[in-house]
């Protein structure tokens, strides 16, 4: 059945390169991906908003909201489950980090999984409360999408990738209903390199999926009502943004102590416990901290400036702007510990949602202290949004998204002169103390990052070790005796040849032809003359999960044009050599090459 299905591909694929060219499918491929995201950006919102409000309205019990306490640590439990039962150990992870990773050293082959276990997993931990964003996932989703549709129609890795990247932009588009902030997010996050003609099915596939995921999915995330931004709060928006560019390297900070802190914790279901208990311990506090927290941020904006504190137990209190100040505050760093002991702790998820909430959180104190100390009276709304695009900016180092995501789903172009100082203020002020996003800094700390600006990089990151040994070479035992192999010494086209031996029948050294012609054949014992005699170490060894950065350096150290490559338990495979290297480079450079036209 699976080789029919194969062969029926392959007849299709060799049908349509006759009908009509790869960019022109590219675009039609696009739109298919565009959909298809669309339907599962509208899937996950539907379903997490429908668990929302059946845990919070759909059943009456007089203790119910002492549930509350719990539902976070059922969600993440769920959630971990899921994945446990489900998916293959070490197969399954979260947030963009694995999605770039994907891209640079796995030649954009995004598991299949990821499809709907993203939605199943994120879908659970963010309805039952845990304070996360569901854009993480569902750009994840998106980007399996664009990666199997690719593969499945036989696309090479540059059209591939490009109908990833279509996925995610199309995730972003259809869970905020913002095309153009989806194009610039795979531009500016995914794709190493751009080009107009990369444009259009990014282009394409945003806009199909914010139409699909409109009439499935219609309910408008934020409103804005505006008249502009007057010259003399240009100054605050100043403020705010360098309040941000900080509270964004606090937040940088917290999420690598906390993430040490649980990985440290090697039983999955002791970080469920902890980090449940302490999740739904914050939630219980401030209930503002379930779930994706927008409906906060809306009330705000309609000039609830209460509805941070409404519904907590600190309520009573919601009177004295001091006290709604001083909450606010809290929870804008309670926001940021329950987002990553979500994480931490199991949980499916991005950081997003949270971005936009912290920065919505911290533009509103800004603006409300300034109003309540009667310095100046500044349009509170406006800040929210500012504070928005600078936190996303900051955190993911991404400052176009940011400008064009709230532009777009607050509707404030009026505001675009504030939206572009803060966030550029706020980014630069990050990027002064991190070099990195939080998403891209796992990948720098262990070498794996592919750079923008390094090409060079880029391509040694797509190379893998394994497709390029050689194995035809003549194998000798260090027992073996010269004479006994002479012939196929000689006869061999190499001139180096592997030696293995004790038990286990592992890699000892090396033989070279010129010595076996030197010794060998002018020894006057040469029938009792064996391997071991003329071995010699070999000057490093290679293993096949090793990168190719480190495959050349260990030849350019050792001066070594062919170095053996050995598995795990030290068995001799074969050798790699710097022209099997070098050649594999310039394929791949040339792909790049058209991958840009």
């Amino acid at each position: 059945m699976y080789v029919r299905l194969v062969n029926y591909v392959d007849a299709i694929n060799q049908y349509r390169r006759t009908k009509i060219s790869n960019r022109n499918f590219l675009v039609i491929a696009a739109l298919i991906v565009g959909v298809l995201a669309g339907l599962a950006a509208s899937l996950l919102k539907t379903i997490t908003h429908h668990i929302e409000d059946f845990l919070q309205t759909g059943f009456h019990w007089e203790y119910k909201y002492y549930l509350f306490f719990f539902f976070p640590f059922i969600g993440i439990l769920l959630s971990v489950m899921y994945v446990r039962r489900f998916i293959r150990k070490g197969k399954f992870e979260t947030g963009l980090t694995p999605l770039l990773y994907t891209i640079s050293r796995k030649s954009s082959k995004v598991e299949p999984h990821n499809i709907y276990s993203q939605i199943i997993t994120a879908a659970m931990t963010v309805g039952f409360g845990g304070s996360t964003g569901l854009e993480a996932p569902i750009v994840t989703s998106g980007a399996g999408i664009g990666s199997v549709v690719g593969r499945f129609l036989g696309l090479s890795y540059r059209e591939t990738t490009m109908l990833l990247a279509c996925g995610a932009a199309a995730g972003i588009a259809g869970a905020f209903n913002s095309p153009i902030a989806g194009i610039v997010f795979a531009i500016e996050i995914l794709l190493p390199e751009f080009t107009i003609p990369a444009f259009i099915p990014l282009l394409l596939a945003s806009a199909t999926a914010a139409v699909v995921a409109r009439l499935f999915y219609n309910e408008q995330l934020f409103f804005l009502v505006t008249e502009g931004w007057k010259m003399d709060a240009l100054i605050y928006y100043v403020i705010l943004a360098a309040l941000i560019g900080f509270f964004s390297i606090y937040f940088t900070k917290a999420n690598s102590f906390i993430k040490g802190f649980f990985y440290k914790i090697n039983h999955p279901y002791k970080k469920v416990v902890l980090g449940g208990l302490m999740l739904g311990l914050l939630v219980f506090l401030f209930p503002t901290l379930y779930g994706e927290g927008y409906i906060t941020i809306k009330n705000l904006l309609g000039g609830n400036y209460f509805a941070v504190i409404n519904n907590s137990i600190f309520s009573s209190y919601s009177n004295l702007p001091w006290v709604v100040l001083l909450f606010t505050l809290i929870t804008l760093f309670a926001k940021s510990a329950a987002t990553l002991i979500t994480l931490g702790a199991g949980g499916n998820g991005g950081i997003f949602a949270p971005s936009l909430i912290m920065g919505g959180l911290m533009g509103f104190m800004v603006a409300y202290t300034v109003n309540t100390l009667g310095i100046a009276h500044l349009n509170v709304a406006n800040f929210i949004v500012a504070g928005m695009a600078a936190s996303l900016s900051a955190i993911m180092h991404a400052p176009l998204t940011g400008i064009f995501l709230i532009a777009e789903i607050t509707g404030g172009y009026v505001l675009m002169v504030p939206l572009m100082i803060t966030s550029a203020i706020s980014y630069l002020i990050n990027r002064s103390a991190n070099k990195y996003s939080i998403y891209t800094k796992p990948l720098a700390e262990k070498g794996e990052l592919s750079s923008h600006e390094d090409k060079d990089t880029t391509v040694l990151n797509m190379m893998k070790l394994k497709y390029l040994v050689e194995r035809d070479y003549l194998v000798l035992n260090e027992e073996d005796v010269i004479g006994e192999r002479l012939n196929e010494i000689l006869q061999s086209k190499r001139n180096i040849f592997p030696v293995i031996g004790g038990e286990e029948l592992c890699f000892k050294g090396l033989i070279y032809v010129e010595d076996v012609l030197k010794k060998g054949i002018n020894h006057t014992d040469q029938q009792e003359m064996k391997v071991e005699e003329l071995m010699v170490a070999a000057p490093d060894t290679l293993h096949l999960d090793d990168p190719m950065k480190i495959v050349l350096q260990k030849m350019e150290k050792e001066n070594a044009w062919l170095l053996p490559v050995l598995n795990n338990q030290d068995k001799y495979i074969g050798f790699v050599s710097k022209t099997a290297i070098f050649n594999k480079y310039r394929a791949l450079l040339s792909r790049q090459a058209d991958y840009m036209e």
